[in-house]
C-alpha cells in the first residue's frame, strides 16, 4: 500500500464495515421499524412492496451502492491525482475529501431510510441529503469571498450539526415552511450564476435565478406571491450574491455541470412516478423508480465532481 491511496482504502474499510454491521442488524431483525411490519405486502410510500425480509425496500434499499461506489471511485481518481493544481478537487484536499465522503454517505443515509422504515432511518436520509446539497454552494461563496477553508469547513459543519438537531425534532420542513434541501438547490444553481457572469449589476439581479428554479420544479411566481406565508424563504434568493463579494479567479467548463443537471432532472422525473398512486407503479418490480432515482442521482454526483475539477486559472 502506498502512502498515496491512504485515503481510498480508509474510505473502503469504513464503507465495508458499515455494510457489514448493517446487514448483520437488518438479517437480525434489530433495526427495522416495528411499526412498518403491519404494513408488510402493502406497497410503500416508494412504490416497492414493503417485505418481511432483510430489508423492508430490498431494491430501494441496495440500489443505494451506487452512491457508495461512486464515491470510492472518487476517492480513487483523487489518490491517482499528482498534486500540481491549485484546484481543490484535484488530489487529496480537505475539500475533495469532504465531496468524496458526504457522496459515499448518501448511500448509507438513504439505506438506513428503506432498509428499516423507521424515523430515524428518514432523518439519516435527509441529513445525508442535506451534507451534500449544501457543499456545492457553499463551496462557491468559498470561490467568491475572502473566506479561508478553515472557515468554509467550519461554516459547513455549523450548518450540518444545527440542522440536524433541529430536524430531528420537528419535520422535514423545520417546522417554519424551511426545505433546505430545495432552497440549497436554488442556492447552487444561483452561486453558479454569479461564478459564471460576476458583477455588481448580476449580483444584484442573481436572486430572480432562484425563481427560475422554482419554475423548473413547477412552482410559478404567482403561486409563491398567493402563499408568501410558505414561501417567505424567497428573500434569501439574495444570501449568496451578498456573501460572494469578489470575482472568482478561475473559470469552469460548464459541459459537465450540464450533464449533470440532465442526470439529476431526468432522476426527478422519474422519482415522481414512484409513487403507489402512480400508473407505473409496480410494486413486485425488480426496476423501481426510486432505485433508478439513487443511480441516476450517484451519477450526477460524478459529473458534478467533473465540473468542479475544470476549474482553471482565468
Amino acid at each position: 500500500m502506498t502512502k498515496n491511496f491512504y485515503h481510498f482504502y480508509v474510505a473502503c474499510f469504513i464503507s465495508l464495515i458499515f455494510l457489514i454491521i448493517f446487514f448483520i442488524l437488518s438479517a437480525l431483525g434489530l433495526i427495522q421499524s416495528t411499526e412498518s411490519a403491519s404494513l408488510i405486502g402493502e406497497a410503500s410510500r416508494w412504490c416497492e412492496r414493503v417485505s418481511e425480509g432483510i430489508f423492508r425496500e430490498p431494491i430501494n434499499t441496495l440500489s443505494n451502492l451506487g452512491f457508495m461506489f461512486v464515491g470510492l471511485y472518487l476517492f480513487w481518481i483523487l489518490c491517482n491525482d499528482n498534486k500540481n493544481s491549485n484546484n481543490a478537487f484535484i488530489g487529496i484536499s480537505p475539500i475533495s475529501i469532504l465531496y468524496a465522503s458526504v457522496v459515499i454517505y448518501l448511500g448509507p443515509g438513504s439505506m438506513l431510510m428503506h432498509g428499516t422504515n423507521t424515523e430515524w432511518g428518514a432523518w439519516a436520509d435527509n441529513l445525508s441529503m442535506i451534507m451534500y446539497i449544501i457543499l456545492p454552494w457553499l463551496f462557491n461563496v468559498y470561490s467568491m469571498s475572502k473566506w479561508t477553508i478553515k472557515q468554509f469547513l467550519i461554516t459547513y459543519t455549523t450548518i450540518v450539526i444545527i440542522y440536524s438537531i433541529w430536524r430531528w425534532f420537528t419535520d422535514f420542513e423545520l417546522g417554519i415552511n424551511f426545505n433546505l434541501f430545495g432552497v440549497s438547490i436554488s442556492f447552487w444553481v444561483i452561486s453558479e450564476m454569479l461564478y459564471k457572469f460576476w458583477s455588481p449589476i448580476f449580483r444584484l439581479l442573481s436572486g430572480f435565478v432562484g425563481f427560475l428554479v422554482l419554475m423548473l420544479f413547477g412552482t410559478m411566481p404567482y403561486e409563491v406571491f398567493e402563499n408568501f406565508n410558505e414561501y417567505w424563504w424567497i428573500i434569501l434568493f439574495w444570501l449568496p450574491a451578498v456573501l460572494s463579494n469578489e470575482q472568482p479567479k478561475y473559470s469552469r467548463t460548464y459541459i459537465w455541470f450540464i450533464f449533470g443537471m440532465i442526470s439529476y432532472l431526468s432522476a426527478y422525473a422519474i422519482w415522481l412516478t414512484g409513487v403507489p398512486d402512480h400508473a407505473s407503479c409496480s410494486p413486485d418490480s425488480i426496476i423501481q423508480a426510486h432505485g433508478i432515482w439513487h443511480l441516476l442521482t450517484a451519477l450526477a454526483t460524478y459529473f458534478f465532481f467533473k465540473h468542479f475539477r475544470s476549474e482553471k486559472t482565468v
